[in-house]
């Protein structure tokens, strides 16, 4: 590997979650389609600020323009371009020894390139060919490559941002669909539990070598399977506006512990499209429903990492990772609850995102750097 191709990932990797985390904000906050055309917002590269841009902003689109929300949202794509050119800066690193190489990730990158302004111009179907074609070209020289050099997860990785932008698109043009802001969350974590890995298997003297390893990386795999599932129903939760579904009562429920919830319509993934989520869609049960699950499922997450803390602070060596598990477990409950108890203040809802990716690091870190010795 390129002797610089560490620094860059662990930059992408700090960057990834400075996206991950404004990104919650923007959609915490309400901004989600404060910026109603992509990957403009108003027609502008930037946002309205002036007298002329609101005028231009009210004769062409149908929603109004509020500036304190649409910078938010654009300062976000900015920020997750940014990312993009770094992916694609790691990508081209890792598959330069590759026979076609650079040529492969020159070339999807170009196709992207072309189906952006394909698609502000409205032609749709020309803009998702290419786009699917890019995707498909990328896939297939992951799969032919190995991963000794990185090559294969770097161009993985960059099939990932490449999608989880279409993925930022259909945010905006489906209207905040739930199913498609959740797969983003998804998306963004996907992109930085990728980074982590890259970033670590790219650093000289990473592994852990311990005679343990292979028990340790079965619970810790368990661990990352239990915690994504948790982040999807969180995400879920939060594209429902499901999280104040309960009030303000915690651990019961609208003073109950087990109340009414429909949980055939709390979990109906997809429902068509032209329907405005802005808000909620669904009626109260169906909201507790979705409230519920993702607070069962916090005390089946929360028992098994907790175990694991446990165990890597009995093991020499591991001991220190043990405690940052733990700690942020711990904390992450604390902000789980405080959302509620208080009615989701904002900067509590940003750091119970932020709590989350955090102990998807901790996770991914420990799978990649754990080595049974040789």
């Amino acid at each position: 590997m390129y002797k610089h191709t560490h620094r860059i990932a662990w930059f992408a990797l700090a960057l990834a979650l400075v996206v991950i985390v404004f990104g919650a904000f923007v959609r915490l906050s309400d901004a989600g389609l404060s910026c109603p055309d992509w990957p403009t917002c108003y027609g502008r590269a930037t946002w309205p600020t002036q007298e002329a841009h609101f005028a231009h902003a009210e004769q062409n689109f149908a929603r109004p323009v509020e500036s304190h929300k649409a910078w938010r949202e654009q300062v976000h794509r900015h920020l997750a371009a940014l990312l993009g050119v770094g992916v694609l800066a790691l990508a081209l690193l890792a598959a330069r020894r590759r026979r076609f190489g650079i040529a492969t990730i020159l070339g999807a990158s170009l196709m992207v390139a072309v189906a952006i302004p394909l698609y502000m111009q409205g032609q749709h179907v020309a803009a998702s060919v290419l786009a699917a074609l890019a995707e498909v070209l990328l896939l297939l020289a992951a799969w032919r490559w190995s991963n000794q050099d990185l090559s294969r997860v770097a161009t993985l990785l960059l099939a990932v941002i490449i999608f989880q932008a279409l993925l930022g698109m259909w945010t905006v043009t489906w209207l905040l669909k739930p199913v498609v802001v959740m797969a983003h969350l998804l998306g963004g974590l996907a992109t930085f539990s990728l980074l982590a890995f890259l970033a670590w298997r790219a650093t000289p003297d990473a592994p852990l070598v311990h005679s343990d390893a292979p028990r340790l990386r079965g619970l810790l795999g368990i661990g990352l399977v239990l915690l994504v599932v948790q982040i999807a129903l969180g995400g879920w939760t939060s594209a429902n506006y499901a999280a104040l579904a309960c009030g303000t009562d915690f651990p019961t429920c609208l003073g109950q512990w087990w109340p009414a919830a429909d949980w055939r319509e709390g979990f109906v993934l997809w429902r068509g499209i032209g329907v405005d989520y802005e808000g909620g869609v669904l009626d109260g049960e169906a909201r507790v429903a979705i409230q519920m699950a993702h607070r069962l499922m916090a005390v089946v997450v929360f028992g098994h990492l907790l175990a694991v803390a446990l165990r890597l602070w009995r093991t020499t060596g591991l001991r220190h990772w043990g405690v940052t598990l733990g700690v942020l477990l711990i904390a992450q409950v604390a902000l789980g609850i405080s959302n509620v108890h208080f009615g989701l203040p904002l900067a509590v809802a940003v750091a119970h995102n932020a709590g989350a990716v955090l102990l998807l690091f901790v996770l991914v870190t420990l799978l990649t750097r754990l080595r049974v010795p040789s």
